[in-house]
């Protein structure tokens, strides 16, 4: 699987470099990559593209095309980007804006009209003030120059907003997509009674160690599924799974 993924980045890397040239500043692996708990069947590989100046439509285009080509070398979940300038990294700006966007989510609209796709996906995203906080704690430069020389600082009202904004629907997404929900709303919480970023993984077990044991199984069987390739399935009910996001989105939202 290591030799897959490096095949997968190596593709990106090359890509990027034939189309932007010296217009690319870096590519900055965020996510589950870099935090070291990546799992093909679970995780989705993320990465940020930084570039100097806005790309022609042209370029995005192509950028679209050669990476749903890569995308079949990919995880089930497959590829996010997001294409941003270098003055937004380095002078951050909440919500930061994007110039492109590329994900699983979005792979019907890449074939029904690239074009318009590419013209059009564009605008500001709230999710970065997280990607770049942990591009700066974690994250990988597959190209350029260390996250350092390129990322300022996220001011942590910004970040907190930004994984705030990632769960405060949690009660009703957590039925649907449990794993994902249960070990969101721990690292949430981490980052706001303790001040530390962690990855899903690491949320979890930061969980079990400080939210009432009532939920640990809940929090347990989350993160066995993450890391493994196991569905998450008690036999609970969706009782305990509304209770849990209710109790934690009140410690996040009320503090």
């Amino acid at each position: 699987m290591e030799l897959q993924i490096q095949k997968v980045l190596e593709q990106i890397k090359a890509t990027c470099m034939d189309i932007f040239s010296t217009n690319l500043v870096g590519i900055y692996i965020h996510g589950s990559l870099a935090f070291g708990c990546f799992n093909w069947d679970k995780s989705d590989i993320d990465f940020i593209i930084v570039t100097r100046l806005s790309p022609t439509l042209q370029e995005k285009e192509k950028l679209v095309e050669d990476l749903l080509k890569i995308d079949k070398m990919c995880p089930r979940k497959g590829l996010e980007m997001s294409l941003v300038l270098e003055e937004y990294c380095h002078d951050f700006l909440y919500p930061t804006p994007f110039e492109l966007h590329f994900s699983n989510a979005h792979k019907q609209k890449f074939f029904e009209n690239l074009s318009e796709y590419c013209a059009h996906m564009n605008g500001t995203d709230k999710d970065l003030a997280a990607h770049f906080t942990i591009i700066k704690q974690s994250g990988i430069a597959l190209y350029g120059e260390k996250a350092d020389g390129v990322f300022g600082d996220v001011p942590k009202a910004n970040y907190l907003d930004s994984i705030k904004h990632d769960i405060e629907n949690a009660v009703v997404e957590i039925v649907e997509n449990p794993i994902y929900i249960i070990l969101n709303l721990c690292r949430v919480l981490a980052y706001i009674k303790d001040d530390v970023v962690l990855s899903k993984q690491q949320g979890a077990y930061w969980g079990l160690e400080n939210i009432p044991v009532k939920y640990a199984r809940l929090i347990d069987k989350a993160e066995e599924s993450y890391r493994s390739a196991e569905p998450f399935s008690m036999d609970i009910g969706d009782a305990l799974l509304t209770d849990f996001s209710g109790y934690m989105l009140k410690q996040i939202f009320e503090r």
